[in-house]
Formats: C-alpha cells, sequence, structure tokens
C-alpha cells in the first residue's frame, strides 16, 4: 500500500475531528471547514464512485478548476484506485483542455464553474476515452441538450452502498499500489512546443516530503495554517499542501485569485506559497503608503527597517544572537511598527512562506525579512517533483535560491546549466519516449533548462533560462529576467518582456500600471481620456524612462534596455502570451509585436541616417 493511500486513514485516526481543510462557501462566500473524518467519508465515497464508473488502476482522470476541496478530495480518491490524477489549470483554453484529455487519455473529466463546463462540453465530441463530465461548482448551468454530465453530489452518490465485490475491489487495489505507480500526470506550461505530460511516481512524492520536511523543525499542527494561493495543478502548491496533510497543517483553500488580498487577511496564515510577483505588489504597497505618510512616521520607520536588517540579515539568519541593544531596539520596532505592518497585509504570525517560479530581487528579499516576514526562496521544475533547492535556516544567502534537497545530487554541465540527479526526479513525459531521452541523459541526469553555479556554500545561484538567453548582433549574451526581475519592483510597471536576441542592442515592451499611471496623470494634470492618451504622451514616456535608467544604471552598457515601447494592454494567459504559471511567452510575443519590435529599432536607423544627411 503507497503511504498516501495510507495516509488518510492515519491522519483521520490522529485528529478525528479536529479541522483538515478550510474554504468559502460557495453560496454564502462564509469560511468553513471539513474535518480529517468528513474529509476521509468524502474521499471514500469518491474512490468508490470512481472505481464504479470505469476508472481502473493507472486510468487517468482530468480535474479542470480553480482551488477547491473537490480537488484533493478527487486527487486521494484516485490513490485509493491506483488511478492518476490530471490537473488542468483553470485558465486554460479550449484547446490546451482537449490536447491534454487526449494525450492523458482521460475518461471522466472534472470542471469547476461555467467556463470549465462550456468548455468541457465543446471537447467532449473530440475526445474519443472521454465517458462524462462532472461539474463541482452548485451553480453551473447545464445545457438542455447534456446527456453526458454529473454534478458533484450525482457522482458522489454512485459510490454510495457499493457491493460486497466493488468493496473488495477497491480494497485490493489500495493493498496493491506500488512505489513505482505513476501517481500525478502534470503537464508543463508549454513556452515552447506543446505542454508535455510529466510522470511523478508515488516514490517521487514520498522522496519529496522526506528531503522537505527533515528541514521544518518549527511546524505546530496545533495552529498552523496554510492559505493555498497558487493553483494546485501547479506542482509547487500541490507539493507543499502534501507537506502540509503530512505535518498537520490545516489548509485554507483560496478559490478565486482576485480575492487574495482579503483571504490572506482572513486567514492570517503562518504558510503561503506564492509567485514573486506578490511580493512585489506587497513591497511597492507598503513603499507608496510609506511615502503618504508624515515625516516623523517616515523616519520611524526608515530607522526600524534599518535595525530589522542588521538583526534578521546579520545575525538571525546565520542563527546567530543580535548584541542586547540591536535586539532591544528589534523588539521596540516589532511591536511599534513591524507586527502592524505585518498585520496590515494578514501575516501577523508569519512563520515562512515558500516563493518560486521567477526571480525575486535581492532589495526585496532583504526588506521582506528585515520587516519579520520570513520568505523562503527555493528552485524547481515539474519534472524534479517541486524543490530542487530552497533556503535552509539558519545560513542561507542573499542571491541564492538555497541549499540542495538531501536526497538529490546538483552539478553544472555544459553552458552553466544545472543537472540534477535522484529519486524525486519524474519517471518520464508521458508517451514521449524521445523527449524524455533529451531530458534525462544515459547516466540518470535530469537537463534542466535553467544556467546557473553552485556558490562556494553549496547553495545554487540561479542566472537564467537557457532558452530565454539572449545574445545580440555584437555577440553579448543578455539575460532577460534578471532585467524583467529588476523592473517589475517599480510601482509604475506590471509587467515587462526584454527584447534584444540578434539585435544590435536591448529593447523592451512594457505593461504599466494603469491605475499608477492614471495617479500620476491626474497629479501632474495630464490631461488623457484613454490608457492609449496615457502610454503615448512624452511626459509620461520620459518619467518612465529615467525610472528604468535608474534601475539599470549599474549595469554593463550592452545589458541596459536603449528603447521600450509602452503597451495599452496587458499580456495575458487567454491571449496566450502568458504561461498558466504567468512565464513570458517570448515566441508569442516577438511574432504578434513584431511591427513594434521593429520599429524600436527603425527608430533608430532614422535616427543615425539623418544625422550623416
Amino acid at each position: 500500500m503507497n503511504r498516501f493511500v495510507k495516509l488518510i486513514p492515519e491522519q483521520c485516526a490522529k485528529y478525528g475531528e479536529r479541522e483538515a481543510l478550510r474554504f468559502r462557501d460557495y453560496e454564502t462566500q462564509v469560511w468553513s471547514s471539513i474535518t480529517w473524518n468528513g474529509f476521509g467519508e468524502r474521499i471514500e465515497r469518491a474512490a468508490g464512485a470512481l472505481l464504479v464508473n470505469g476508472v481502473e488502476p493507472q486510468g487517468r482522470i482530468c480535474i479542470f478548476t480553480q482551488n477547491c476541496p473537490e480537488i484533493l478530495i478527487t486527487h486521494f480518491g484516485a490513490f485509493f484506485n491506483r488511478a492518476i490524477p490530471v490537473p488542468i489549470y483553470a485558465t486554460s483554453s479550449k484547446d490546451e483542455v482537449a490536447y491534454i484529455v487526449n494525450d492523458s487519455g482521460a475518461t471522466i473529466l472534472f470542471a469547476g464553474d461555467q467556463r470549465q463546463y462550456d468548455i468541457a462540453r465543446q471537447v467532449i465530441d473530440d475526445c474519443p476515452t472521454l465517458k462524462f463530465i462532472v461539474t463541482l461548482h452548485p451553480q453551473v448551468k447545464r445545457q438542455p441538450d447534456d446527456k453526458s454530465t454529473l454534478t458533484w453530489a450525482e457522482f458522489l452518490s454512485t459510490g454510495d452502498k457499493l457491493s460486497k465485490e466493488v468493496l473488495t475491489e477497491l480494497e485490493s487495489r489500495k493493498q496493491a499500489g506500488t512505489p513505482e505507480d505513476t501517481m500525478y500526470l502534470i503537464y508543463t506550461s508549454g513556452t515552447t512546443g506543446v505542454p508535455k505530460g510529466v510522470m511523478l511516481t508515488h516514490s517521487n512524492m514520498s522522496a519529496a516530503m522526506d528531503a522537505h520536511i527533515e528541514r521544518f523543525g518549527f511546524i505546530d499542527d496545533k495552529t498552523d495554517v496554510s492559505l493555498s494561493f497558487l493553483p494546485f495543478s501547479h506542482v509547487f502548491e500541490l507539493g507543499w499542501t502534501m507537506v502540509c496533510l503530512i505535518s498537520g497543517i490545516r489548509v485554507a483553500i483560496n478559490y478565486d485569485t482576485r480575492e487574495i488580498q482579503r483571504a490572506v487577511k482572513e486567514v492570517q496564515p503562518n504558510y503561503m506559497c506564492s509567485v514573486p510577483r506578490f511580493w512585489e505588489k506587497v513591497y511597492t504597497a507598503i513603499n507608496d503608503n510609506l511615502s503618504a505618510a508624515k515625516p516623523v512616521v517616515r523616519m520611524m520607520v526608515k530607522q526600524a527597517i534599518r535595525v530589522g536588517k542588521v538583526r534578521n540579515l546579520k545575525y538571525a539568519r546565520l542563527g546567530k544572537k543580535a548584541p542586547a541593544l540591536i535586539e532591544k531596539q528589534y523588539q521596540y520596532f516589532e511591536k511599534k511598527v513591524f507586527n502592524k505592518l505585518r498585520g496590515a497585509i494578514g501575516v501577523t504570525d508569519s512563520k515562512m512562506f515558500p516563493t518560486a517560479g521567477a526571480m525575486l530581487s535581492d532589495n526585496i528579499t532583504e526588506f521582506l525579512h528585515a520587516v519579520g516576514i520570513n520568505i523562503c526562496i527555493g528552485y524547481g521544475l515539474s519534472e524534479t517533483n517541486a524543490s530542487v533547492s530552497f533556503f535552509t535556516e539558519p545560513g542561507w544567502t542573499i542571491g541564492t535560491v538555497g541549499m540542495p534537497i538531501s536526497s538529490i545530487q546538483v552539478k553544472i554541465g555544459e553552458q552553466n546549466e544545472i543537472l540534477v540527479k535522484g529519486p524525486t526526479v519524474m519517471k518520464g513525459y508521458y508517451n514521449k519516449p524521445e523527449e524524455t531521452a533529451k531530458a534525462i541523459d544515459a547516466d540518470g541526469w535530469f537537463h534542466t533548462g535553467d544556467c546557473g553555479e553552485i556558490a562556494p556554500t553549496g547553495e545554487i545561484i540561479l542566472t537564467e533560462r537557457l532558452k530565454d538567453l539572449y545574445k545580440t548582433s555584437n555577440g553579448k549574451y543578455i539575460a532577460p529576467q534578471v532585467l524583467e526581475t529588476m523592473l517589475g519592483q517599480d510601482k509604475f510597471i506590471e509587467q515587462v518582456a526584454v527584447i534584444g536576441d540578434g539585435r544590435k542592442y536591448v529593447s523592451a515592451l512594457i505593461v504599466p500600471d494603469f491605475e499608477e499611471l492614471k495617479a500620476y496623470a491626474d497629479k501632474k494634470h495630464i490631461e488623457h481620456s484613454s490608457i492609449e492618451d496615457l502610454v503615448n504622451n512624452a511626459e509620461i514616456r520620459k518619467m518612465i524612462e529615467a525610472r528604468i535608467n535608474d534601475y539599470q544604471k549599474d549595469l554593463a552598457s550592452y545589458e541596459q534596455i536603449k528603447r521600450f515601447v509602452l503597451l495599452p494592454k496587458a499580456f495575458t494567459m487567454e491571449s496566450g502570451e502568458l504561461t498558466n504559471t504567468l512565464k513570458v511567452r517570448r515566441a508569442v510575443i516577438n511574432k504578434r509585436y513584431r511591427p513594434l519590435i521593429d520599429a524600436m529599432y527603425a527608430a533608430d536607423y532614422r535616427k543615425k541616417k539623418d544625422k550623416q544627411e
């Protein structure tokens, strides 16, 4: 019997009627709870329903929804059957859903809200293996001619009153599970080419859990709460949630990502996985509030941050006790400044906030630690079952993505590519043996596609995606993500796509923060009737250019952005410009904005020609 089949009964016996999951009720929007016993009962019903509806051992089911308790219930119901959950991002397009269902050969598609149900209905006729749909949100309106959909309640009811033969078969499946069974089939977001199904085994997940839990000596299963912000279709959130369930941490599930700031304040989580953009926005908001405060308040906060950096980065980070005077000052500012600041965000009792998926600037990392928000930066991929490395306490180093977890080996290969080997590395790509052979060499090393180096401390320094490295026409290599991360700190800049591959110099497409731009225009009495007016205004462009130049003043000339265009519309997942993990699809952007990009370089050519004439 696999570890994650035994987990639920063991935790039910240990915790019983104690809260396991917390979620907003679909109709009342009030936070509600599921106890461990209730969680276990729902999983048994889901497992029975999957069995009687024809799901075979190692058969696949797709789950296409926002975060909700039904995801975890369905996942564990699948494990009880030795079946394989296939998460699909809630924002996925019709074509992406059809591709994943067909490639995985899924027999059931669980759809969350009305949009996901409508897409499911559009693809069902093009997916031969798909038998039926299950809707999770109770307010989904079925199409009049729909005879292939069950509600969640109807689906669960098929798992009630099971015959003796079915119960025997279910128990047999639980017992028959092996560590090498595929546990999850997680599709990469596909920045280039079609998504690939990453096969993660039960042994992969178990090894990852052991490696994580051995580093966490501060977990309190009596009180700790984690808020799920990232989607469960993301291996980062999925893996962390497994850590929580094994450790007895309550999991509060946020359904609507637009409500995350409200959810954080209501839940007051001790832990929350996030991407750097969340903390960039927090940093910007704090600085905006500080700039509007009275001079005496600004002076006090700045002094508090200085003390916080000394105490938390010079001493606490290394496990050292701060000098008595520093500690006394820090405790004063903890009461007068930091506790209030964290309370305004919703993280009063901050234990650890895992952060990965992109780069977070050193400046923001230092600031957050100074005010007592314990950002734990890490690095990993779907293919490595999330973490390759993360900050180790004490002793982590700013500018790194932490120490590799204990069960794996890491080395630097050709072109400074990070290579990983160990029990957390995937079995391979589903239905893609050639792609698997390219990714995992004959010696078992997985080629991540990321560039980096290993610091003297043993920590990993991440530099850039190998495929994202640009080589200008002058032969200089540019790492666009470094520039994008640097500019992402600015309150006027929402998104950046750095351009430069094969070009003479670096340029950028910039999506401003439109609300901040409007506020600036009003303050400066700049007339405007549309976003287009703002992004084309010479005074605004001059202001943005000055801010960009201030950020990149310490960069080499060839690394600096020389020209940019302000766009009137954001990059989106729906348009195909962003992946489901919010990474820029560079090929799509380069193609879609080719006229604008060419114009930036043509303008430079015209300028030189005019001078010659």
